[in-house]
């Protein structure tokens, strides 16, 4: 079963407060997106890479991709996180049967992670990695901040990505309209009514955002090369 990657890199960084896209920030020297990239590079599971960049920095990630002989296409995304999707959907070779979402922005996926995701793939057509909530999560009143409720934390899971799907599952899914957009792809299936797995991700699978995040990922980096 052929399984492609899109990694989705064409965000703004405007909480990072970066003056070129979130993808293309230095992190020890090396562009955000080559940390994950070189992990799906190296996955045996892995056939090819689509990477959605952002459209006025397209140049420069055709160059930094050139390396990575796994990368098949470099496309520009689109204004919403969901039209970079359908945008690197399109870019995927015709006989592709699992495609996997990865955002460039978690630089730390590790392939044990990819491992779990690919294994339950196999048997469901929709699952993403993710972590049990560690802390107490309320819901509050967006308008008062009055707290609403105070759910199970044994209930909660934090989403990450990779987020896998059999492709002709999630090009359905992105071909529907919905009122709200979606932060995820999982959301997205789930709208339609179908299931979705989650696998055991890791905690230092974290997504950069804003400039303490930048902080911390050096920090996660220190001795490793």
């Amino acid at each position: 079963m052929k399984t492609e990657v899109i990694i989705v890199a064409a965000g703004a960084g405007k909480r990072l407060k970066a003056k070129v896209p979130k993808a293309l920030v230095l992190l020890k020297g090396k562009l955000l997106i080559t940390y994950s990239l070189k992990v799906f590079e190296a996955h045996p599971g892995i056939d090819g890479v689509v990477v959605v960049g952002a459209a006025g920095f397209l140049s420069q990630f055709i160059r930094f991709t050139r390396p990575f002989k796994k990368v098949r296409a470099v496309v520009p995304g689109g204004l919403k996180r969901s039209d970079s999707v359908k945008c690197g959907l399109t870019a995927l070779s015709p006989d592709t049967k699992t495609v996997l979402v990865h955002d460039a922005a978690r630089p730390f996926i590790d392939r044990a992670s990819i491992d779990r995701l690919l294994v339950s793939l196999k048997k469901n057509k929709a699952a993403i990695v993710g972590v049990p909530v560690k802390f107490t999560v309320k819901k509050v009143d967006r308008k008062t901040l009055n707290i609403q409720e105070t759910p199970a934390r044994d209930l909660l899971w934090e989403a990450q990505t990779p987020q896998g799907f059999h492709k002709d599952l999630l090009v359905k899914a992105h071909a529907r309209k919905f009122k709200d957009e979606a932060t995820d792809d999982a959301m997205i299936v789930e709208r339609m009514g179908d299931k979705v797995k989650v696998v055991m991700g890791n905690y230092r699978n974290i997504k950069v955002t804003t400039p303490e995040d930048i902080i911390l990922a050096r920090q996660m980096l220190t001795g490793v090369k």
